[in-house]
């Protein structure tokens, strides 16, 4: 997936569907949650084990949430990525995010013949910071060069 693509989407959503997302705080998808309810998205936690993650109510499933979403970010092994593309259409969300190391060509061809724009093996977190500005203070180099400072949604 190229930037101009992950960074239109990253522009344009607010509310993500997290499934998977750990209450535990050592998780990375409680690191991922965290970083971005600090960049002010919506993060929705799916997780049947949880009634509450960082300080938001948590649903069983996809088809539990009662409000519109944009992303459903999948903290799921590759295996188990065909579930949830039908479920991800059937509320209307845009997007279909697998993170860092889950790849499933058939689940994202599935999910781009309906419309839906499928990255695969990117994490959120990591691709915010790195087109935002988040990383650059750090000595990574994102290859991304900007003079103005990381922005915050509204």
């Amino acid at each position: 997936m190229d930037n101009a693509t992950v960074r239109r989407v990253l522009d344009s959503t607010r509310t993500i569907a997290m499934v998977g997302l750990s209450g535990n705080w050592y998780r990375p998808s409680y690191f991922a949650a965290k970083y971005l309810l600090d960049r002010g998205y919506r993060v929705i936690p799916v997780n049947p084990n949880y009634e509450e993650i960082l300080g938001q109510k948590v649903y069983p499933d996809l088809q539990s949430i009662p409000e519109p979403v944009d992303v459903v970010d999948l903290f799921q092994r590759a295996e188990a990525v065909p579930q949830y593309v039908q479920p991800a259409i059937d509320i209307g969300a845009k997007v279909l995010w697998l993170q860092l190391g889950i790849v499933n060509d058939e689940a994202a061809a599935q999910a781009s013949a309906a419309g839906l724009t499928v990255i695969q093996d990117r994490c959120m977190k990591i691709e915010y910071a790195r087109l935002f500005g988040g990383l650059n203070w750090s000595g990574v180099d994102t290859k991304i060069i900007s003079a103005r400072r990381p922005r915050r949604l509204p």
